[in-house]
């Protein structure tokens, strides 16, 4: 198989994951036969010193000319430390994902069995744990109108759906679950909110032409809590944007940390694949930063992107591999890792790419 892939790295721990990810997927390439070949293009901080915008044009062609985006993370402290600054890098992502139509983020809570002991909860809640998320990703508050009145001392954001995005990410989810467990639950706050009730209205529409698929109706606060309490009980969760960003946060503590969670982001078109976690600058630079979410993105983009289904498992398996032999990244060690397993970005990728 021959594909282009455009590598994106972005900010801070992004350069360095994604270095990562990229030589998971060479190494696939050479043991599979296919045919890879790659650019690299900029977004985020990087972006706007090199060229004024966090998303260049140049940026944007050659995106819808790849056939997937592996992509690591935007954000930078100074721009955390001034919010009256008027170009962001997360406009950058935010455009990204209007232009190229990526309305459906996919974000698989998968639970390692090595990796029990690294998250707060009891491992006898989390064992057996495995959610896929389906985060809206185009709309809602982020999207609405915002600005300031009152002299400024008033701010609004407006949180907006229609119809048909809504649609849209419901099918995606309800033909997800009919490859897996056969259950939606639907995550709103259709007791408060105008868009929450639409949400609603809608993904029971749909879920009339999906009668062996389970639908339930959660409020938000209430599938937080739950995800603490039963995460087992979860198979799909469809979900708006705020909610989305929110609820997935969280269950990266199912996983043990956000270094381990991959996600997709994916529309009609060039499909994007990235780690959850931010550019992290309070690391970055010092070789601490877990890859293994930018590894197993690559796994996705290979698996829905690409239709390789065994390269992308040939990934996973090497992933549990490498943690059943006890290595670990800082973020996932415990009391009782030996100081010489807990491995480097580098090195513990090493160790994945020997597994492969």
């Amino acid at each position: 198989m021959k594909k282009h892939i455009l590598v994106v790295p972005g900010d801070g721990i992004g350069q360095e994951v994604t270095a990562v990810g990229k030589k998971v997927v060479e190494k696939i390439a050479e043991k599979f036969g296919h045919e890879f070949t790659y650019d690299e293009a900029l977004i985020g901080h990087v972006a706007i010193e090199a060229t004024g915008s966090p998303l260049p044009e140049e940026t944007l062609v050659k995106m819808r000319a790849s056939d997937a985006v592996l992509f690591g993370a935007v954000g930078h402290p100074k721009y955390d430390n001034d919010p009256t600054a008027k170009v962001r890098p997360e406009q950058g992502l935010l455009k990204m994902r209007k232009e190229l139509g990526l309305y459906a983020n996919l974000r698989p809570i998968k639970l390692f069995d090595e990796l029990l002991g690294a998250s707060s909860i009891k491992p006898e809640i989390l064992k057996g744990s495995d959610i896929l998320f389906f985060r809206e990703l185009t709309g809602d508050i982020y999207f609405g109108e915002k600005g300031r009145k009152n002299d400024g001392d008033t701010a609004y954001d407006i949180a907006e759906y229609s119809r048909y995005e809504v649609e849209r990410i419901a099918r995606k989810a309800f033909d997800a679950a009919m490859t897996r467990g056969k259950k939606v639950m639907s995550v709103d706050k259709a007791n408060v909110l105008e868009t929450s009730r639409l949400w609603r209205e809608t993904v029971q529409k749909v879920a009339k032409e999906y009668p062996e698929v389970t639908v339930e109706h959660q409020f938000v606060d209430s599938a937080a809590m739950l995800l603490i309490k039963n995460p087992r009980q979860f198979d799909v969760v469809v979900t708006a944007n705020l909610f989305g960003d929110i609820l997935t946060d969280e269950a990266s503590q199912i996983a043990g940390s956000m270094g381990m969670l991959a996600s997709a982001s994916i529309g009609d078109s060039t499909g994007v694949y990235e780690p959850i976690h931010g550019s992290a600058h309070d690391i970055t630079g010092k070789g601490l930063a877990n890859p293994m979410a930018s590894i197993l993105s690559a796994a996705l983009m290979l698996d829905i992107s690409f239709g390789l289904k065994a390269e992308s498992e040939a990934i996973i398996s090497a992933v549990e591999q490498t943690l059943k032999a006890g290595f670990r990244t800082g973020d996932i060690a415990d009391a009782s890792t030996p100081k010489d397993m807990i491995l480097g970005t580098d090195a513990i990728g090493e160790e994945i790419l020997k597994r492969i």
